[in-house]
């Protein structure tokens, strides 16, 4: 896609972004509710689809597409992480799934008639060590038993469907340990209060995370994706797209924090003068300035790449740990600006600077990031 028109994309995103402006996100933040309205309009224009190839009803763009719909966002100041999931959980329905799961579900997704935006892989016992999970999936007849738990399921309660990764084969019975594990696509509309258990948990942002608990809960055979025992695969394949665009989140962030800080920096005097004239104030921001250009750099190489079916697994992941990093430092940067006002939740930075605090360790942690990029591109021993 032509930078012209990306560039579109972002001046019709930031317009409908005006429509919901601080005071809006700052009220949902204090009363921790979820951004109904924001989520819709984002929906109504087509930008949550806009993965969907245009045969299930979406707008059949590109990962630059909505990595531009994301970074503009968090740029306007708000925040993706509450609708992001329905851009890309599908991308496993999409790939793996049957022609006839896709036709059922592709297109409510693409109009926003369904909601998947529930992800259902994380157990509080075995955090990013996915092998080691221990929800399991028991094939009785027509259905499938579903027993176990899992945790920081984000937008359970604000989601029809879940996508959900569970051991169908035991462990100690799999020839490999990434083998045994199934997908399967839950609709929790039926599933709610017949074995399946959502319960809110409360962070230091408004991220509408859940820990969720199923307890002998029937699905049909059909809600199986794709084959058991492979999804692993299933879900390492969509993880590229995800780290992208949570990279096109961070650069978002960090742009916006730039701004605040430079703008604040020209108008805040102190001693007579703009605290920005100040070099000990000008140089932070001026390096978290290069940092984030640099890491947006980073994501468009990546999905480029991801673009054109190229493997990119190592871009993907240096995107998101630059990303992130660049997001932090211009966090830190613009709340170190802003002194005591920084604080002050008018201003916004004191909310924004907690959430994206979050892409430190999430959807995966820079460390495991690193210790990808040491193994899988340096070489050197395995480290976990």
């Amino acid at each position: 896609m032509s930078e012209t028109d990306l560039a579109a994309i972002r001046g019709a995103v930031a317009k409908l972004c005006a429509s919901f402006p601080g005071e809006y996100w700052r009220t949902l933040d204090r009363e921790r509710r979820y951004p109904t309205e924001f989520v819709r309009a984002l929906t109504h224009a087509g930008w949550l689809g806009c993965l969907i190839p245009e045969d299930y009803g979406g707008s059949g763009l590109g990962l630059s597409a909505a990595a531009a719909v994301l970074e503009e966002v968090h740029r306007s100041g708000g925040n993706g992480a509450a609708c992001h999931a329905q851009m890309y959980v599908m991308g496993t329905l999409l790939r793996h799934g049957s022609e006839a799961q896709k036709r059922a579900y592709l297109p409510g997704i693409a109009t926003g008639e369904l909601r998947l935006q529930a992800f259902g892989v994380t157990e509080p016992t075995a955090g990013t060590d996915t092998t080691s999970l221990r929800t399991t999936a028991v094939r009785r007849g027509d259905v499938y038993v579903i027993d176990g738990q899992k945790v920081w399921t984000s937008r359970a309660e604000h989601s029809d469907l879940m996508l959900l990764l569970a051991r169908t084969t035991p462990r100690a019975e799999a020839a490999r340990k990434t083998d045994g594990l199934s997908v399967f696509l839950v609709d929790m509309r039926e599933a709610v209060g017949r074995g399946l258990t959502i319960r809110p948990l409360r962070t230091m942002m408004n991220h509408a995370t859940t820990e969720v608990f199923f307890d002998a809960l029937e699905v049909p055979a059909a809600a199986l994706v794709g084959e058991e025992g492979k999804g692993f695969r299933y879900i390492l394949d969509g993880m590229n797209a995800e780290r992208i665009l949570i990279a096109a989140e961070c650069v978002g962030d960090a742009r916006w924090f730039i701004a605040k800080a430079s703008d604040y920096a020209k108008t805040r005097e102190v001693f007579g003068r703009p605290i920005g004239q100040n070099q000990g104030v000008q140089f932070p921001i001026a390096r978290a300035y290069a940092a984030t250009e640099a890491a947006a750099l980073m994501v468009e190489r990546a999905a480029s790449m991801y673009e054109r079916g190229e493997s990119c697994g190592a871009q993907a992941n240096m995107a998101k740990l630059l990303a992130a990093d660049a997001s932090w430092q211009a966090a830190d940067t613009c709340l170190q600006t802003h002194g005591g006002f920084g604080f002050a939740e008018d201003f916004d930075v004191e909310r924004k600077f907690r959430e994206t605090r979050l892409y430190q360790v999430a959807p995966i942690s820079t460390n495991l990031i690193l210790a990808h990029l040491a193994e899988h591109v340096l070489g050197l021993p395995r480290s976990y």
